[in-house]
């Protein structure tokens, strides 16, 4: 695999997701929002679309924000008043967001997530779906975890982990995680002997020692986080970039040589994602006619009129095998419909499955998206 500089991962990708912390997004001591900063970081932003690149961008800060507004204060919170502090601050989150796209005529979106989202499949693909249209709408996500309702046993912990996971949902190919420093280290970044890592092929053990030692004690990620975050981002064919976020124009900074930690990708985002379905055990069938199988192999997605039979008890999102009238198998997919709504829908137009159902429902069966052949 080459060896590519940050600058050169960057201006690479496809689509890239942006993690923002509290601290470089909000000012510790007073509270407010760091708007200079956000305006320089919006701007390279707009440069990243303009280059033809999809950007969804991860931030924190709705408690650092509500936090100020309820007088709250500093130092650890209970978990009532994070919450509470992120019902208001979030409202402050999204204007912020949607108040510095505008001039560029650019429209914010926001994404509240929790863990369960990305590990129920039926979340799962309710949330890669919409972030699949609001990228095809030309609008920028701001995706954060639903403080308001999250506790431990939904939450993701930090926003490292929030954000690889939003760039394996969102099928990316580069995640800038900004940083409090400029990439990883052997050893204490505040020490002088302490060597720059500007690339890490393989995430060994030793990498893993590395950055606990160089995590920084007063960030809530902190270097090791980074770390497990780039674990899942990079087997799932995102690239993850570590670099210095407290500068002007962090975004223009990397493409224009700033040091930076790279990640290498081990596969690319679409062949890891067909490998996770195609290992999956399927939870029944779904025969098509040879119209639909054609259609399925020139990369199309499997529409209810190809439909000829459904067979087995399964759910929406869970894995099915998608087989011709022959028995041969054609490709193993998520399914976006339960058994009983696929059976009622065999056969019939797109245009009809609101009347069948008696709800709106997807057109496709089954996305091409969702689908190893």
């Amino acid at each position: 695999m080459d060896t590519l500089t940050a600058a050169q991962t960057l201006t690479s990708a496809k689509r890239l997701v942006v993690k923002i912390g509290s601290a470089l997004l909000v000012d510790a001591a007073t509270g407010a929002l760091r708007e200079t900063w956000l305006h320089g970081l919006i701007a390279d932003v707009v440069a990243q679309k303009a280059a033809g690149r999809d950007v969804l961008i991860v931030s924190s800060g709705s408690i650092a924000l509500g936090r100020g507004v309820l007088g709250l204060p500093r130092g650890p919170l209970s978990l009532e008043q994070s919450q509470a502090a992120a019902a208001v601050g979030q409202i402050r989150l999204a204007r912020a967001y949607e108040t510095a796209l505008a001039p560029h005529g650019m429209t914010a979106g926001q994404v509240l997530v929790t863990l369960e989202d990305s590990e129920n499949r039926r979340r799962y693909l309710n949330s890669r779906a919409t972030l699949a249209t609001l990228l095809g709408m030309g609008v920028i996500p701001i995706v954060n975890e639903n403080d308001t309702v999250a506790t431990d046993e939904i939450r993701y912990g930090d926003n490292d982990r929030l954000a690889a996971q939003v760039a394996v949902l969102a099928g990316a190919d580069a995640l800038v995680l900004l940083s409090d420093v400029d990439g990883l280290y052997d050893g204490d970044p505040r020490l002088s002997d302490a060597a720059h890592i500007p690339h890490i092929a393989t995430i060994t053990p030793q990498i893993e020692a590395v950055a606990g030692a160089s995590a920084n004690e007063n960030a809530k990620g902190g270097m090791k986080t980074k770390v497990w975050a780039a674990r899942t981002a990079t087997a799932a064919g995102c690239a993850v970039i570590v670099a210095l976020g407290d500068v002007d124009n962090p975004l223009a900074a990397l493409a224009n040589g700033a040091r930076a930690s790279v990640f290498a990708a081990k596969t690319t985002p679409t062949v890891a994602r067909k490998q996770w379905i195609d290992a999956m055990k399927s939870k029944g069938r779904i025969v098509i006619d040879a119209g639909a199988a054609k259609a399925l192999r020139a990369g199309k997605s499997l529409l209810p009129a190809g439909v000829r039979g459904v067979e087995g008890g399964f759910d929406r999102g869970d894995p099915v095998d998608i087989v011709d009238e022959g028995g041969h198998h054609v490709a193993r997919a998520l399914t976006s419909y339960d058994a009983r709504e696929a059976a009622a829908i065999a056969g019939a137009q797109s245009g009809d499955i609101t009347d069948i159902l008696g709800h709106e429902g997807r057109a496709a069966l089954v996305h091409r998206d969702d689908m190893a052949l």
